[in-house]
């Protein structure tokens, strides 16, 4: 019998350089019930990022409009940008049984907890140690010494929050850590919760036996 399957939030998050990004790209060319939740920012759009694929990028007033009127489903205000989740589209993707996975911070996660919680499975990647977190910051060659910096200070803030998530991981392997975090969310699909239907299975099974 199919029974029909809400979706899940997915929340992956990390100090910036731990690895979020790569895992999150992984999942998405492994697992077709996957996407992206396309998050709004108002940093500058940086060469090779496409305006709705990449992020939604709008002008702060935009933003300001947005939460005041109730359309986002969370925000925060990250290296002096603000990024944000839109409430409809995210909606529309879980009743469906879409999964949907989010590259969020903690305070966007403890702003979605407050909401969605019964729809939430979140995943906290660390790094092996600060000596390499820093060494990928250099490497990919995408920030400014000094950006890499105030970066690295706020890593201390995001790992303060680590016991807030459901899965702790250190990511000292990508494949591997990539594996771990496509497991649990096989895992998290199979959970009671999510099966809209079951309920009504449970009870066509009842009646069968009382028919016996």
């Amino acid at each position: 019998m199919n029974i029909n399957r809400r979706g899940i939030m997915l929340v992956i998050a990390s100090p910036s350089g731990a690895g979020k990004s790569s895992i999150t790209r992984n999942l998405l060319k492994s697992d077709n019930n996957l996407t992206m939740s396309v998050s709004l920012t108002t940093r500058p759009m940086r060469d090779g990022e496409i305006d709705g694929k990449d992020y939604h990028f709008k002008a702060i007033e935009q933003f300001n409009s947005l939460k005041g009127a109730g359309q986002l489903l969370e925000w925060a205000k990250v290296h002096d940008n603000y990024y944000a989740t839109p409430k409809a589209q995210v909606d529309e993707m879980i009743a469906s049984g879409q999964d949907v996975i989010f590259d969020i911070d903690y305070q966007g996660t403890q702003q979605l907890y407050e909401h969605c919680r019964a729809d939430m499975v979140s995943v906290f990647i660390l790094p092996p140690s600060i000596k390499e977190l820093h060494s990928r910051l250099k490497t990919r060659a995408l920030d400014s010494d000094e950006v890499i910096e105030r970066r690295l200070k706020n890593a201390r803030i995001e790992i303060e929050h680590w016991a807030e998530y459901d899965y702790v991981l250190i990511n000292e392997d990508l494949a591997k850590t990539s594996n771990e975090v496509a497991n649990i969310l096989k895992t998290s699909r199979l959970a009671r919760i999510r099966q809209n239907g079951l309920a009504n299975f449970i009870k066509k099974l009842q009646i069968e036996i009382d028919e016996i």
